[in-house]
């Protein structure tokens, strides 16, 4: 059975909306833009839809130069790919600390005025190296404002699975995956060790572990408990939920939808 890359998402700002792609650039920290951009509460902290579901509304387009943000009731925010104050802050994600850029006073009233609360807009410059946890860590990986790893694999056949047990299906978004793949039995990429995906190699680092994120309507920000309470009956291992996997790059590339993916090795 064939495996092909059947989709490609980057996710410019934590916690928006992802971005389809047909061909995405494999640098040192994951896709080229994915997770450089995240919001803040004023002391450096990391806000998400977990405690601000209406997150999901926010539409994202990007262009050459810009990010493009449009939200309900809200005015057109436009961001330049490379446009901050100068002023460098540090910022929280989870337990990590590291050394971010503010954006501009435009969009931290924009994001302030959206959720009625003050926030910041932060940017990771190219100088800051926020590495992968040592626990997994191969060759000092580093990664952007993720939650921990550069890159998320899922399979069509593992969601196609984890729907047949739902009342209400739901869509790959609910997981945000940066890759996603075709022509595998469900969960397949639970077995993976090493694998090949076009040009790029990858080392399967961990399984990822899923939250209430996961059950947010992305069309509608409305939360609910599926599909959590589901794959907490079948997928759990001590008090984690697992679905898809993080992988981490053996050497940077290009990645095209339609790409092959070859197991290279499987977990013994």
């Amino acid at each position: 059975m064939k495996i092909t890359l059947t989709n490609l998402h980057t996710y410019p700002i934590k916690s928006l909306q992802g971005v389809d792609l047909d061909t995405a650039i494999v640098e040192n920290r994951g896709l080229k833009l994915d997770r450089r951009w995240m919001i803040t509460e004023p002391d450096g902290m990391f806000i998400t839809q977990r405690k601000y579901p209406q997150l999901a509304l926010v539409r994202l387009q990007v262009t050459d130069e810009a990010l493009v943000l449009e939200a309900p009731e809200m005015s057109r925010l436009q961001i330049g790919l490379t446009e901050n104050t100068g002023v460098s802050k540090y910022v929280q994600v989870w337990s990590d600390e590291c050394a971010a850029l503010e954006v501009s006073q435009a969009a931290n009233q924009w994001f302030s005025d959206y959720l009625k609360t003050p926030l910041q807009l932060m940017y990771m410059p190219d100088d800051t190296n926020r590495l992968v946890e040592a626990k997994h860590n191969i060759n000092n990986h580093i990664t952007s404002f993720s939650d921990g790893y550069p890159f998320l694999l899922i399979s069509e056949a593992s969601l196609a699975d984890l729907n047949t047990r739902l009342e209400q299906p739901v869509p790959m978004n609910r997981f945000r995956p940066n890759l996603v793949v075709s022509g595998t039995e469900a969960y397949a990429e639970d077995t993976w060790k090493k694998i090949r995906v076009g040009e790029v190699v990858f080392h399967v680092a961990k399984a990822c572990s899923r939250c209430v994120f996961t059950t947010i309507d992305q069309a509608t920000g409305e939360k609910g408990v599926e599909p959590l309470k589901t794959l907490s009956q079948y997928r759990k291992q001590g008090t984690k939920v697992l679905f898809g996997q993080n992988l981490l790059q053996e050497s940077n590339g290009v990645l095209k939808v339609g790409d092959e993916v070859e197991v290279l090795e499987v977990k013994s």
